[in-house]
């Protein structure tokens, strides 16, 4: 029988399988799937489903930038603190809190780069622990969650005569 890793390997790949056909690639049964992937979401491990969106495709504008956040903590307050009051807010889409120079690095989406820089200076700046905010907007995504965004229909080759 599979094991519940080689389940998330195949959620990760195409979450839009059926059981049928994850039972099939993973050499097990249809209710042997169902039954890990219930155990995987009540443990927490499967929290969602989402789409990979192209916005190139998409008749919206769509502006997604990286913000890197510097904190100063006083004794009482935890980075998980500080981390829940910014996780609340709709426009961000991610939060980590990562090693190196900058303490956060957090996903801001909107619809325009006026409505990210606003929220970043008028929701995320003025949190007292916040010291310093560095936004990079993202101008265009070539990969996302392991898909290719690259249009492999162009061949974007300079044509060489002999």
């Amino acid at each position: 029988m599979a094991d519940k890793l080689e389940l998330l390997d195949v959620l990760l790949d195409n979450a839009r399988e059926s059981s049928d056909t994850i039972a099939r690639q993973l050499g097990c049964s249809e209710s042997d799937v169902e039954t890990m992937i219930e155990e995987l979401e009540n443990e927490g491990a499967v929290l969602g489903y989402q789409a990979v969106v192209d916005w190139n495709h998409v008749d919206r504008d769509h502006v997604e930038a990286e913000v890197e956040l510097n904190l100063e903590l006083d004794r009482e307050t935890k980075y998980a603190d500080v981390a829940g009051r910014i996780a609340k807010f709709d426009e961000v889409t991610a939060l980590r809190l990562v090693s190196g120079d900058y303490d956060f690095d957090v996903t801001v989406e909107g619809d325009s780069m006026r409505d990210v820089s606003m929220f970043v200076s008028e929701q995320i700046a003025p949190i007292p622990e916040v010291t310093q905010t560095v936004t990079h907007f993202v101008m265009n995504t070539y990969k996302n969650r392991g898909l290719d965004f690259t249009d492999r229909d162009e061949d974007d080759r300079l044509s060489v005569s002999p």
